[in-house]
């Protein structure tokens, strides 16, 4: 019987595997688009109606205007990839929240929030880039399916451990249930989140450059979030982003690739 149980999760998880256009990389993914654009764009609707939307102001059309170049920039880097059908279901809206956490995002399918409390740090229009192209990025790889799905992963896991340790002692199986959901939440979830991170900063890069921002631009905007954060105490091994320091040195490494792209691509005019 277990047997068959680790068998049909193994030949759920090859079917499952796809590959993402914008990274070219085989990933997780049990949620198709289909299912979740719906639900995102409900979810978009939802916050906005709950929240104070900022409108005609130029901070509100700055927002607007970067976010349109960077939804230019995403649609041509995937025409010169052969996947301009890729962004079809796409519905791409950018607002400013009246909020002062620093803070902003973007749901699958392209529904972006940047709250007013990050206005201060971007303070110019390449800062504003910076976030926008890195929020854009985690919808394009999927990011959002991506930790949906492993978290569906790491549940099935523990069924499977708690299926294996029926004929144990409660206190065993205790002990093996929280080695478990701590060794995969420090082994496995984190380190795949940070990776969603870096990933994002990547594509983020080369979606600016080719939006016409300079992508140097973003290291001088994660240095002002660095010392807007005072630093973190969290070991990065904890924690579910890069430490400011590897993610600042991670984007220098990245940005000649960056550059190198949007010169093939040509730039948004």
């Amino acid at each position: 019987m277990k047997k068959y149980l680790f068998l049909g999760i193994f030949s759920g998880l090859v079917l499952s595997c796809a590959t993402n256009p914008i990274t070219g990389k085989q990933n997780l993914n049990f949620v198709s688009n289909s299912e979740l654009f719906p639900t995102s764009f409900q979810q978009y609707s939802t916050f906005l109606s709950e929240n104070k939307v900022i409108t005609g102001t130029s901070d509100a059309k700055l927002v607007e205007n970067v976010g349109y170049k960077i939804k230019a920039a995403a649609e041509k880097y995937l025409t010169y990839l052969g996947q301009s059908q890729y962004l079809k279901d796409y519905r791409w809206e950018y607002k400013l929240v009246d909020n002062k956490e620093v803070n902003a995002w973007c749901l699958p399918g392209g529904k972006i929030v940047v709250y007013s409390g990050i206005l201060p740090v971007t303070q110019n229009e390449s800062g504003l880039a910076t976030v926008m192209g890195h929020e854009v990025s985690h919808a394009l790889a999927n990011h959002g399916a991506q930790r949906m799905s492993a978290a569906q992963l790491q549940s099935i896991g523990g069924a499977v451990l708690d299926a294996a340790t029926t004929n144990k002692t409660a206190q065993t199986r205790a002990i093996f249930s929280q080695a478990y959901g701590m060794g995969t939440e420090v082994g496995v979830m984190l380190p795949f989140s940070r990776s969603n991170e870096s990933e994002a900063d990547k594509i983020g890069l080369t979606l600016m450059a080719i939006a016409g921002y300079n992508p140097d631009d973003a290291v001088a905007f994660w240095t002002r979030m660095s010392a807007k954060s005072g630093g973190s105490s969290t070991p990065e091994f904890m924690s579910t982003h890069p430490s400011d320091a590897t993610r600042i040195a991670n984007i220098k490494a990245l940005i000649p690739e960056a550059k190198a792209i949007a010169l093939k691509v040509g730039t948004i005019k």
